[in-house]
């Protein structure tokens, strides 16, 4: 009997596989919102520093229909970049339900990119101008370049404006954005000063970094009316990357209202202020079954990452390799 297939990040690149992750997220967010499957809270142990706040996160979910299940390991640690180390290290294990079999051993932390910039791209196919090209990032590490190639593969983006507290860091993001982002060869990328200046009229606006404030880094009234903006970075459930009072004009869209309401800085902050309700949560299943839509509205779409998210990527990328694309 053959062991585990072994899943490098490597194994994970290139625009096929990337669409194929996004159309199978889409399948799961589906079941996940008609009550067909489940996520299961993630455990999360805190350590360090409360201004570290380091973290070991262990998440597991299985999705019957496809006849699969996964565990991953996980370690978050913020203050990494010091030590010229990636921020997110880990291991994903995939299982085969009917058998028991392990089939897959992936790289947990390409993997958490791929499924976060899948998710990101699948939110902004279902809400962004379809002729959106102006894309602004705040933040320049592995979870930008994930947004880059997401967004643009479901976009015809044109023009980047990039912007991070680190500017050789901003740099080497810029320069990755020319050279191997696959964007067209006249798009343009600005290195920005400010957030504002990059977020400011920019079609479709990621923030990505590791803040664990909850002073936003961009203000609700820099986003243009009828953007799209995806939210997916900060360290702890009352970090904010977005001023909270941009959820009470815009459609608000989570992957799950339960983790959302848990884990979702802006949205705990917004439910708390009395800027939106429960009710004005919807989740991507809601939007991929056509029950809900943002109809041309300014959208956010706040991202917390789900372990079924990293079932149904892993399960991508599996049939990918073993089928040979």
């Amino acid at each position: 009997m053959t062991g585990p297939v072994m899943i490098r990040a490597e194994d994970m690149a290139g625009p096929d596989r990337l669409a194929r992750v996004m159309d199978t997220l889409a399948d799961v967010f589906a079941d996940l919102s008609a009550g067909r499957t489940a996520s299961p809270p993630r455990t999360i142990v805190p350590h360090g520093p409360r201004r570290e706040r380091r973290e070991l996160l262990a998440a597991t979910a299985v999705w019957e229909r496809r006849g699969v299940g996964s565990v991953k390991i996980t370690t978050l640690t913020p203050d990494n970049a010091e030590r010229g180390l990636p921020l997110i290290h880990g291991v994903v294990v995939l299982t085969d339900l009917e058998t028991g079999r392990i089939t897959a051993l992936l790289d947990g932390a390409e993997l958490t990119a791929v499924r976060t910039g899948a998710v990101a791209g699948l939110a902004t196919r279902l809400c962004a101008p379809a002729d959106a090209e102006d894309l602004a990032v705040i933040g320049a590490g592995v979870q930008a370049r994930a947004l880059v190639r997401a967004v643009s593969a479901v976009r015809p983006i044109r023009s980047v404006r990039v912007y991070s507290r680190t500017p050789d860091r901003t740099e080497r993001f810029a320069r990755w954005i020319r050279e191997s982002a696959g964007l067209p060869e006249r798009a343009r990328v600005t290195v920005c000063d400010t957030a504002k200046e990059a977020v400011v009229d920019a079609a479709v606006i990621c923030t990505t970094t590791s803040t664990g404030d909850s002073a936003p880094l961009v203000a609700a009234d820099w986003v243009a009316p009828g953007a799209h903006v995806n939210v997916i970075g900060g360290t702890h459930e009352d970090a904010i990357e977005v001023a909270p009072e941009l959820l009470a004009s815009a459609f608000v869209l989570v992957e799950e209202r339960a983790a959302a309401i848990e884990e979702a800085g802006e949205v705990r902050a917004a439910l708390a202020a009395g800027l939106i309700g429960v009710d004005d949560l919807h989740e991507l299943g809601d939007l991929v079954s056509g029950t809900s839509a943002a109809a041309g509205r300014t959208s956010v779409f706040r991202g917390v990452g789900l372990a079924i998210e990293d079932t149904a990527a892993a399960a991508a990328l599996y049939e990918a390799s073993r089928d040979g694309r």
